[in-house]
C-alpha cells in the first residue's frame, strides 16, 4: 500500500498512530467528496446565467447554446448507473479520481473553447466524468461510514444541495459580471481547475478505497440498454420545445418504456446466470429503496419545474438582473442549509418519516405563499418581499433532501451502494428532465405567442403563479407518497448495527471491508 492509497478503516493506521487518527482523515475524505458534489451542483446551473454571454461572444447558434446545457445533462444522466456500477466493481475511491480529473479537463476545455462545436463537444465529455465522480460520493459515504453516523453525514450532504442549487446562478452572475481578465464567461469554467486540481491532490491522500466485497463484471448489454433507454426519454424532453413537440419525440418516449422492459428482463437472466446484472433489480425489494426512489423521482420534477420558472420571472417577466435575481435566492440556501442539518441531527432520531412529510407540506405552504405575494405585489414586488416564502420553501426542501437520501440508502447492502447510489442520481435527472419538459406546458402554455414588450412581464408573472400551483400539487403527492417509507431509517432504530454498519460494537472498530 502507498502513501497516496491509505484506507480509512482501523487496520490502516500504524500502531502508534493517534486514536482519533483514523477519525479526522475520515472527515477530510468527506469534505472532499462534498467539494466534488458542490463543483458538479453548480455547474449544472451556473451556465444559465451566463449563455448570453456565450451567445454574443462566442457567436453561438441557439441550438448550439440549447446542446451546452443538455449535452451535459444528457450525458450526466446517461451515464449514472453505469458510473456507479463501475465503482463497485473497480473501487469507489479509483472511479471517484478517474471522475474528477476527467471532470477538471473537461472545465479546461470549456474554458479555453475556440467555437461553439469545441464548447458543446466539452460540456458533453463534462457531464460523462461528473457521471463516473457523483455516484461515487453516496457510495463512499455508504462505505466510509457507520449506520449510525450516516445521518449526520447526509445532513451535511443535504446542506451542500441547498447551497448549491442558488450558488451556481449567483456565482455565474458574479464571474460574468466581473469579465476577469477580459475572459467573459470563461471563468465560470475555468474556476473548476484550482478546485479540481486540489480535490484531486488530497483525496489521493485520504480517501480510502472501497470496492464490492465479491467480484463484479461489467454488463455490458446492460449498460448499452439503460444508456439506450434514457436517452431516448430524456432527449425528447430536453428538446421538445424548442422542436415544436414532433411526433418522433412521443414515439421515442413510448420506445423507452419498451427499452427499459426488456432491461428488466435482461437484468433478472443475468443475474441467475452470474449474479452481476448492471442495476442491481433485488434493491427494489427493499421497501425504504423503493420507496425512496419514487419520492426522489416525483421531487425532482417538483425541483426542475420550479428553478427554471423561478430564473425566468426574476429576470424575464420582473426584468431583473442576473446578480439581483441571485442575491434573491440566497435567503432560499440559507434555510435549506440550516433545516437539512437540524432535520436528521435532531428531527429525525426522534420523529422519523413525519420529518419529512412535514418537509412536504411546508414546501408547499411556501409556494402557496409565493403565489399569493406574486398576486400581491404584481410587478412591483421587491427582493425582500420574497424572503419569507423562499425561506419557508427552502426549511421544507431541506427536512426532505437530508433524510430522503439517509432512508432510500440506510437498508441498502454495501456492496450494492454504487448501484443504488447511480439509480439515486439517475432518477433524480430524470426527475429533472420531465420537470423541464413540463414547463412548457406549464409556465409557457400560459404565455401567448405575440406579446408586446408592455405584455411580458405581466404575463410572465401569471405564469409563474400557474406553474408554482402544480408545484404545490407535487409536494402533496409526495406527502401521499411519504407513507410507504419507513417510519424510521434503519440506524435510528438499530444503533450502529454490526452486519449493517461493518461495526464492531464491542471495540467500536469497522471491520477491514476497505481494501488498500
Amino acid at each position: 500500500m502507498t502513501s497516496t492509497d491509505t484506507t480509512l478503516s482501523s487496520t490502516a493506521e500504524p500502531a502508534d498512530a493517534p486514536a482519533g487518527s483514523a477519525d479526522r482523515r475520515r472527515w477530510f475524505a468527506l469534505a472532499i467528496v462534498m467539494t466534488a458534489a458542490f463543483m458538479d451542483l453548480v455547474d449544472v446551473t451556473i451556465v444559465n446565467i451566463a449563455i448570453p454571454s456565450i451567445q454574443q461572444d462566442a457567436g453561438a447558434s441557439f441550438s448550439q447554446i440549447q446542446w451546452i446545457t443538455a449535452g451535459y445533462a444528457l450525458a450526466f444522466a446517461a451515464g449514472l448507473i453505469t458510473g456507479g456500477r463501475l465503482g463497485d466493481i473497480h473501487g469507489r475511491k479509483r472511479l471517484f479520481l478517474v471522475g474528477i480529473a476527467g471532470f477538471t479537463v473537461a472545465s479546461a476545455l470549456c474554458g479555453f473553447a475556440a467555437n461553439p462545436e469545441m464548447l458543446v463537444a466539452s460540456r458533453i465529455l463534462q457531464g460523462a466524468m461528473a457521471a463516473m465522480m457523483v455516484p461515487q460520493v453516496l457510495s463512499i459515504v455508504h462505505a466510509t461510514f457507520p449506520a449510525h453516523e450516516r445521518g449526520k453525514v447526509f445532513g451535511l450532504f443535504g446542506a451542500i444541495v441547498g447551497l448549491g442549487a442558488v450558488s451556481g446562478p449567483l456565482l455565474g452572475a458574479l464571474l460574468t459580471e466581473w469579465n476577469l481578465f477580459g475572459l467573459e464567461w470563461r471563468p465560470i469554467f475555468l474556476i473548476n481547475l484550482p478546485v479540481g486540481v486540489v480535490a484531486l491532490f488530497l483525496g489521493r491522500r485520504f480517501i480510502s478505497e472501497s470496492k464490492a466485497p465479491r467480484a463484479l463484471k461489467l454488463d455490458l448489454v446492460g449498460v448499452a440498454l439503460v444508456t439506450l433507454g434514457l436517452l431516448m426519454l430524456l432527449y425528447p424532453l430536453t428538446r421538445g420545445r424548442e422542436l415544436g413537440w414532433p411526433v418522433w419525440g412521443y414515439v421515442s418516449m413510448a420506445g423507452a418504456l419498451v427499452v427499459f422492459a426488456v432491461l428488466v428482463a435482461y437484468e433478472k437472466r443475468k443475474t441467475a446466470r452470474d449474479g452481476s446484472p448492471l442495476v442491481e433489480l433485488s434493491l427494489f425489494k427493499v421497501k425504504s429503496f423503493a420507496a425512496g426512489i419514487a419520492v426522489q423521482t416525483v421531487f425532482g420534477v417538483g425541483l426542475g419545474v420550479f428553478f427554471l420558472v423561478w430564473t425566468l420571472y426574476m429576470q424575464v417577466g420582473l426584468g431583473w438582473s442576473p446578480l439581483r435575481a441571485g442575491l434573491t435566492g440566497v435567503p432560499f440556501s440559507i434555510a435549506v442549509s440550516a433545516a437539512a442539518g437540524m432535520s436528521v441531527q435532531l428531527l429525525v432520531p426522534r420523529f422519523g418519516r413525519k420529518v419529512l412529510q412535514a418537509g412536504a407540506l411546508t414546501m408547499a405552504l411556501g409556494v402557496l405563499l409565493y403565489i399569493w405575494e406574486s398576486d400581491r405585489y404584481g410587478m412591483s414586488i421587491a427582493s425582500w418581499q420574497m424572503a419569507l416564502p423562499l425561506v419557508v420553501m427552502g426549511a421544507g426542501m431541506g427536512f426532505i433532501v437530508a433524510p430522503l437520501t439517509d432512508a432510500v440508502l440506510s437498508e441498502v447492502p454495501r456492496e450494492h451502494s454504487g448501484s443504488a447510489s447511480g439509480l439515486i442520481n439517475t432518477v433524480q435527472q430524470m426527475g429533472n428532465a420531465l420537470g423541464l419538459g413540463l414547463v412548457s406546458v406549464l409556465f409557457f402554455g400560459e404565455i401567448g405567442d405575440r406579446l408586446t414588450p408592455a405584455q411580458v412581464g405581466p404575463a410572465f408573472v401569471n405564469a409563474f403563479q400557474h406553474a408554482l400551483g402544480w408545484v404545490a400539487a407535487v409536494m402533496a403527492v409526495i406527502f401521499l407518497l411519504m407513507f410507504a417509507l419507513p417510519k424510521r431509517p434503519a440506524q435510528h432504530v438499530e444503533g450502529a448495527d454490526a452486519e449493517d454498519a461493518g461495526v464492531d460494537t464491542a471495540a467500536g472498530e469497522r471491520e477491514p471491508e476497505l481494501v488498500g
